[in-house]
C-alpha cells in the first residue's frame, strides 16, 4: 500500500519517466527510418541518367544559282542635227511688178516657179485659176476690181487652189496654214523661197467669217497680199514684193502673217541641182 510519501515520489518522478520513454522511442523510429533507407539503397541503387548528346542534323547545302551575264547595251549613235545659221539670203531670185490690181498671187507664183527653173507667164498663170466666190477653191471677183474689199466682191485667192495650179505645172508646191517661223526659216536655210498670205505692206489686219455659197465658212480680211520669203536673221524677215526685197521685224511679221492662219505654200521637194 502506497503512503502518500511514496505517492508524493511516485508523482515527482513519472515526468522525468515519461520524457525518458519518449526519447527511447524517437531513438527507435529514427534507427528504423535510416536503416529502411539503407536496405532500400541496397536493393535498387539509381544510377544517374546519361546525358543525351544531340547530333545536329547537317543543314542542306544550297548551290549558287548562276548569276545571269549581263550584256553591255550598245550605245545608239547619234547623228548630230545640222545646225541652222543664225542668218542666210537666198540671192539667186528675182521678181517683177504685178500687172493687174488683184494678181497678186500669179505674180508670185510665176517668180516662185521661176527660182525653181520652171518659166510660167503670170497672165496665163491668173487665168488658169479656177473661179469662186470662195477663196479656198478659187480667185474671187474680178482680177481688175479695186484693193481692199472681201469676198463676195474682188478679193484675190488662198494658197490651196494657187498650190494646185504650180503642181500641175510639175512643182511640188504644198500648202498649209498654221506655220511657224521657225518651220520658214529652215526652209529658207536650205535655199527654198516660201510664198506667205499677209495684210497690206505686212502690216496689221483684222480676220472676217466669210461663209461661201457652197456652206463653207472661210477667215478672209481686206487687203489680203501675197509675197516671196527670202531670208532671215535673229530679228528680222526679208521678204520679195513686185520686185522689191525689204526687211521687216520678225514679230511685225507674224503678227501680220497671222490674220489669215499662217497660210504658206513651200516647195515640198529637193531642190533641182540638190
Amino acid at each position: 500500500m502506497l503512503t502518500a510519501t511514496s505517492l508524493y515520489r511516485l508523482r515527482k518522478v513519472l515526468p522525468h519517466l515519461a520524457a525518458l520513454a519518449g526519447l527511447l522511442l524517437l531513438s527507435a523510429c529514427a534507427a528504423g527510418a535510416a536503416g529502411q533507407a539503407e536496405a532500400l539503397a541496397a536493393a535498387s541503387p539509381l544510377a544517374p541518367e546519361a546525358a543525351r548528346t544531340l547530333t545536329p542534323a547537317p543543314s542542306p547545302t544550297l548551290a549558287p544559282s548562276a548569276t545571269p551575264s549581263l550584256q553591255p547595251t550598245a550605245t545608239p549613235t547619234l547623228t548630230p542635227t545640222p545646225t541652222r545659221p543664225a542668218e542666210h539670203y537666198i540671192r539667186a531670185i528675182t521678181g517683177h511688178r504685178q500687172h493687174f490690181s488683184l494678181s497678186c498671187e500669179a505674180a508670185v507664183a510665176s517668180d516662185w516657179a521661176g527660182y525653181f527653173g520652171v518659166t510660167i507667164a503670170e497672165f496665163d498663170f491668173q487665168f488658169a485659176l479656177p473661179l469662186s466666190d470662195n477663196p479656198e477653191k478659187g480667185f474671187v471677183g474680178s482680177v481688175n476690181a479695186p484693193w481692199g474689199q472681201v469676198p463676195p466682191y474682188g478679193y484675190g485667192v488662198h494658197a490651196p487652189p494657187v498650190a494646185d495650179l504650180l503642181v500641175k505645172y510639175g512643182l511640188p508646191a504644198r500648202a498649209v496654214k498654221g506655220w511657224t517661223v521657225e518651220q520658214v526659216k529652215d526652209e529658207l536655210a536650205h535655199d527654198r523661197p516660201v510664198i506667205a498670205w499677209v495684210i497690206g505692206n505686212v502690216e496689221g489686219g483684222v480676220p472676217a467669217e466669210y461663209t461661201a455659197k457652197d456652206g463653207q465658212k472661210v477667215i478672209v480680211a481686206a487687203y489680203e497680199h501675197t509675197i516671196i520669203l527670202t531670208g532671215y536673221n535673229e530679228d528680222h524677215i526679208r521678204y520679195m514684193t513686185n520686185g522689191r526685197f525689204i526687211d521687216v521685224p520678225t514679230r511685225v511679221f507674224e503678227n501680220s502673217w497671222g490674220v489669215l492662219g499662217n497660210m504658206a505654200i513651200y516647195y515640198d521637194g529637193e531642190k533641182p541641182g540638190e
